[in-house]
């Protein structure tokens, strides 16, 4: 099989084990069926997530001058806490902002190669969790909109990482914890108004991905070095390939980056 387009976020479905799809405008690649055999990959462009254009790409799918100009890239979707649009003010395009951070957002606790809590919007459930590569998560507190979430995490992050370590994650690395416990213990950190956020749903999502053995030891893989490799798919987890003799490969990380694709 093979297959040229433009890389982006792998899609998901929450099954048992996750099952994980690479779309093409040309078609999609059932990433599970292809466990177990070689995968080449070839760097031969880019292709910018807003403007289109073959320009490299700087961060998130986007070239330098849109990932500074584009709401898509604001500050608040890394830091939650930065956003205004419940206040009015536009930071890029304030139509864009308040469609997208003037709706329900969550506030989470997960174990993705340690305990972390984030923030994600409330239709992004349990996708957000999937990406991150979480063996199992659980809803902290629910929020009208992005600032309250954000609020939230910053004040959560006083006790806990807010970052997934990717390398643990990618080992099976967890430490023994009893989220429910955790949520529980968090709760006495939150004030009056925020315990009115305080979710009673104590359900844990337990998340199982498509990998028998996991490395011992991981080495991340880019194609800004590497523009052209060959390796046997042996797992996926989060957004990472995982291949023979512990190389990994972001998917999510190289948005924007146009390749040959053959699968053996």
């Amino acid at each position: 099989m093979k297959i040229t387009g433009t890389l982006t976020k792998m899609l998901t479905e929450y099954q048992d084990p996750i099952r994980y799809y690479l779309n093409f405008k040309s078609g999609f690649v059932d990433v599970n069926q292809v466990i177990g055999k070689n995968m080449s990959v070839n760097h031969i462009a880019y292709e910018c997530q807003s403007c289109g254009l073959n320009k490299p790409i700087f961060r998130m799918g986007f070239c330098k001058n849109c990932f500074f100009t584009v709401p898509e890239a604001n500050p608040s979707i890394l830091k939650p806490e930065l956003s205004t649009a419940h206040l009015g003010e536009e930071q890029r395009d304030l139509e864009w902002e308040q469609k997208f951070e003037l709706q329900p957002h969550i506030v989470y606790l997960a174990l993705s190669g340690g305990l972390k809590v984030g923030v994600t919007r409330e239709k992004q459930v349990p996708y957000r969790w999937i990406d991150q590569g979480a063996s199992q998560a659980m809803i902290f507190a629910e929020t009208k909109n992005r600032y309250e979430a954000g609020m939230l995490e910053v004040l959560l992050k006083e006790n806990l990482a807010d970052k997934t370590n990717w390398q643990r994650m990618l080992k099976n690395e967890n430490p023994d914890v009893d989220l429910i416990e955790m949520k529980h213990e968090q709760k006495n950190m939150l004030s009056e108004e925020q315990v009115s956020m305080y979710s009673t749903n104590d359900k844990i999502w337990e998340i199982h991905y498509p990998i028998e053995t996991y490395p011992s030891k991981v080495k991340s893989l880019t194609l800004s070095k590497v523009p052209e490799f060959t390796h046997k798919l042996i797992g996926i987890r989060g957004q990472y390939l995982i291949f023979e003799d512990g190389v990994v490969f972001n998917v999510r990380n190289h948005e924007g980056y146009v390749v040959d694709l053959s699968i053996a």
